[in-house]
């Protein structure tokens, strides 16, 4: 699949666009918004939902739209 296929797919709704992830500061469980829209792979810095601390997000698509997302302290 080209990056160009990818991305079209990814625009798809049946890519993921949510994730539920535990945060590495608290432990607690969030459910995080993603934009497949972003490319097949991102990295960003969102805030914990619960306790506020910063996590270094990193998301990658998959070609069948499934989304592999890792926290690390941020």
């Amino acid at each position: 699949m080209s990056l160009d296929e990818q991305d079209e797919f990814l625009e798809e709704e049946s890519a993921d666009q949510d994730a539920v992830v535990e945060c590495p500061h608290c432990g607690e469980q969030v459910v995080i918004s993603l934009d497949p829209g972003g490319g097949p792979e991102q990295q960003y810095v969102e805030d914990c939902g619960v306790c506020c601390r910063p996590w270094l997000v990193t998301v990658r698509y998959g070609e069948d739209g499934r989304a592999s997302v890792e926290l690390e302290p941020g």
